[in-house]
Formats: C-alpha cells, structure tokens, sequence
C-alpha cells in the first residue's frame, strides 16, 4: 500500500485530538435513487461588520434579535454538499484546508465519518474560489487533496481570479483571496473543466448561474425525476439577513448591488418550484426551504 504524504500529515494532525469524535455528516436528502449529504468542514469565525456594515443599523437591530444573532462576531457553518449516485461521488468545494481559519478545515474528518477516504471522490465542483471553498485543495506539502477527483468550475469564475489584475483590483482585504485561489487553480490548471450557466455539467447536475457574492459564482440543481435540490453557495449567505431582508446590500459580497439582484432571483426560483436547497452557511447542516414570510423568507430546516 502507498502511504502519500498527505496520509502522513492528517495522520500527524489526529494524533493530539485522540479520544474526540470527528465531525459528523449534519443533515441528508434523498433524491430518487441518489442520495445527497452535507458534510462540516467546521466553521468561521468573523467580525459582524463583515457582512453588516452597508445594513440600515436601527432595521437590522430587530432582525437580528428576532433571531438571537449578535451584530459583533458570527460563527457561520461551513457545509460541503456531498452527491452519491451509485456511480458518481461529487464533492461541491473542498472547504478551508488548515491555512485560513483554525476553526475550519476539518472534512476529511467528516468524510471518514461518512465512511469516504479522500481517494474516493470522484468529482470537485466548485461554486466559486473564496477560501473557504478552495483553500483546501492541497494539503501542507502543496499535494492535491482529492486526488483521483476531476475538477469543475465555471468559466467565467476561473478567468476572475486566473486574470493577473485581480489581485491589484480587488481590495486590500481580499487581496489574500486572489493570490491563494491563483495558487490552487494552478494546481489543477492542466486538468480543470469550464463550463457555462444553464450547462448539465454532470447526470443529474446543471449549473446555474448566482453572481454577485463572486463574479462567476455559481448554483447547481441536482435532479433525480422529479426530485430536485438546489446546492447555492454562498449565493444566500445566512438564515437571518439574507431571507429576511434580501435586498439589503451585504458587504461578504463583492458586487453587493448584483449579489441582492441574484437573491431575489434565486428566492423566488426555489419558492415557485418549491426546491430544497443546500446553503453553504446556513445551520443545522443547511439543507431545508425557503418560505414567503412577509416581505421576506423564512429558512426552514429539512425534516
């Protein structure tokens, strides 16, 4: 048997938390024949003003404690979208690898919870290349994580962060993001697949297009007959603000004024074809349903 070295270092990295139990698979759906699964990659760790700085602060203040949120930190989920079909084993991003956040980067260990080795994913699809989607691509030795996987990513989210000149236009404070997605993408340059919006990108598996959080940022209906669920990134980034006041401006988006146009598209796509939906952010593991609640929507957690 080969013993890689990214055996080595998760086997390394085990050891001080011996005695603990992994992370679990936190929620599921069938869908037909296939079953989907959102595995942890953990969570993050961020400042409230990440997202609510552009929010009309006397608003916000009730929306937040309606739902018990506190305006100074937040620790969102992170939930990888995990697709078994009997054939394909489909894995939507990779989570944060161990260079972004402490207290995320942690699927491996969920996936070994869900009986899966790294080897047995079959295909990386990415919603969009902010670090805690793509950072874990590579391990510490700079080796693919998942590495009998094909990789996939929308072609106009791979030209964004492929271009040069988006490290010098996006911002100081994501200035970060750009170099460490340039460096991931070039790991799989030779071997990473594009595709366009509204494209069966897989069986079962059509891309659809959600931009705004990134400028190619990308949904995904997977359907199985007529089951249907709708894995959205971060295209509607948390349970509270973002169902219940859609149209504010966001400042996790980069372009915050298309972001709260994509929500609005996306919203009423998932309640008029009454969709699951799987949300990167969301709690609970982050599969339920969007549901009219006003002048909003209501996240409600699959049963």
């Amino acid at each position: 048997m080969r013993i890689s070295r990214r055996k080595i270092l998760h086997a390394m990295a085990a050891v001080p938390l011996a005695g603990v139990l992994p992370t679990l698979t936190r929620a599921d759906v069938s869908l037909g024949s296939a079953e989907v699964t959102t595995v942890s990659d953990g969570n993050l760790m961020l400042p409230g003003s990440f997202i609510f700085d552009p929010m009309p602060k006397d608003e916000l203040a009730a929306v937040l404690a309606e739902y018990g949120i506190s305006s100074e930190t937040l620790e969102p989920e992170c939930n990888l979208t995990l697709y078994r079909d009997g054939k394909n084993t489909v894995l939507f991003d990779v989570g944060s690898g161990h260079d972004f956040m402490p207290s995320a980067g942690s699927v491996l260990d969920s996936l070994e919870a869900a009986g899966l080795a790294p080897e047995d994913i079959t295909h990386v699809v990415f919603t969009h290349a902010h670090p805690d989607h793509i950072w874990g691509l590579l391990d510490d030795f700079d080796d693919l994580v998942f590495p009998e996987a094909s990789y996939l990513m929308g072609r106009t989210e791979w030209d964004y962060w492929w271009n040069p000149e988006t490290v010098n236009e996006i911002g100081d404070a994501r200035a970060a993001f750009a170099v460490g997605a340039r460096r991931r993408m070039e790991a799989i340059e030779d071997s990473v697949n594009l595709f366009d919006a509204d494209q069966e990108i897989l069986p079962g598996i059509a891309s659809f297009s959600t931009p705004g959080h990134t400028p190619g940022h990308m949904s995904f209906e997977i359907r199985q007959g007529n089951s249907a669920a709708m894995v959205i990134g971060d295209a509607i980034g948390n349970h509270h603000v973002a169902f219940r006041k859609p149209q504010w401006l966001s400042g996790s988006d980069q372009d915050t004024e298309m972001a709260a146009a994509t929500r609005k598209v996306l919203f009423d796509r998932l309640t008029n074809e009454d969709l699951t939906l799987i949300g990167f952010h969301l709690p609970d593991g982050g599969i339920g349903r969007a549901e009219k609640d006003g002048d909003g929507y209501r996240f409600v957690e699959e049963v």
